[in-house]
């Protein structure tokens, strides 16, 4: 037995190392617990008694050969890697800057107006983007024929002939959260909804099928369309400047009454247009009984605005596909 300890032992000296794996391998042929050392170890029973006392220190040396040997190798490769590494460093050097990312325009706009409605004293509320015709229409005012019912202006998920099931689309809007809200919550209300909507609008520089609104509604008793300018215009200050040029005009929308659209003019002096921003109005009382708000104690003001449309203005983009194509170029500048 003391023969094959001898015979190992030479195994264990002349076992090739010269690199990190076949110190491994080596690591693995003979200190392992599968390894030859410790399957040696168990054939002690098979030892005569009285070589045993002998058998047991020859296999001690042995692992501690083998351990020592490991140990000088692996400390000589972690010695060459170091040296290595510091011929071929200059930390003279200026280290390559790393790319670093960011919020996409579009999430960075958002931020700013949920920033400044927070200031104005908003909260924010969510709801679904798969909508039910009666929160996505009928609940704000639209009548049965009206175009943004046809599928040429609407996606629909579900569309049914059947008058007992409603039909499912992409909302078109984030104003079915506000119905939603006065559902569960009494007034005072004075929320924002962001979120995605969805129309069935043909890709251009100026239109997308899907894009992003911010919503808002302020629901109480005594609240007027005065009310309503001052919220504007302090957020047309708040998001471009107090230099901003901006017009308040008639406009309408089916959910309200009166309503108004705010513009932005865009561009230098000379060369400019007024580019639209948003839509708002008093809240239809229409509205406010389908959502089940007494509308002879409660008065309140809407508006929805394109985020999308917000941030061509604010960053001078003339191409709202440019927020979708993914292209580093674009997205570089906003870092």
């Amino acid at each position: 037995m003391l023969d094959k300890v001898e015979a190992l032992k030479k195994e264990i000296e002349s076992f090739p190392v010269s690199n990190s794996d076949e110190l491994e391998n080596f690591r693995l042929e003979f200190l392992s617990k599968n390894g030859k050392i410790q399957s040696m170890f168990k054939m002690i029973g098979q030892v005569a008694k009285e070589d045993k006392a002998a058998f047991g220190k020859s296999m001690n040396d042995l692992k501690n050969l083998a351990q020592d040997r490991f140990d000088e190798l692996q400390s000589s490769f972690a010695s060459s890697a170091t040296a290595e590494r510091s011929a071929i460093d200059d930390i003279t050097l200026t280290a390559p800057l790393s790319p670093v990312g960011s919020l996409h325009p579009l999430t960075q706009t958002l931020e700013e107006m949920k920033s400044i409605f927070y200031r104005l004293g908003f909260a924010i509320s969510h709801g679904p983007e798969i909508e039910d015709d009666f929160h996505n229409f009928t609940a704000l005012n639209f009548p049965p024929n009206h175009p943004a019912r046809d599928e040429q202006d609407t996606f629909f998920v579900r569309k049914s002939d059947d008058p007992k099931v409603d039909d499912l689309v992409l909302r078109t809007h984030t104003s079915p959260v506000q119905i939603r809200l006065m559902e569960k919550q009494k007034p005072p209300i004075r929320a924002i909804m962001p979120g995605r909507v969805y129309r069935n609008e043909a890709v251009s520089p100026k239109s997308y099928f899907l894009f992003h609104q911010v919503e808002a509604l302020y629901v109480d008793e005594n609240v007027s369309v005065a009310d309503l300018k001052d919220t504007l215009i302090t957020f047309a200050k708040l998001m471009y400047g107090n230099d901003v040029k901006y017009r308040l005009r008639p406009g309408f929308f089916p959910f309200t009454e009166p309503s108004l659209e705010m513009d932005i003019w865009w561009g230098s002096k000379e060369k400019g247009k007024w580019l639209e921003i948003l839509g708002s109005g008093m809240v239809d009382p229409n509205v406010f009984k389908a959502a089940g708000v007494d509308p002879e104690k409660y008065t309140g003001f809407a508006w929805g605005m394109g985020v999308e449309r917000i941030a061509i203005l604010k960053h001078g983009i003339d191409d709202i596909r440019s927020f979708y194509e993914n292209d580093i170029r674009f997205l570089e500048q906003f870092n």
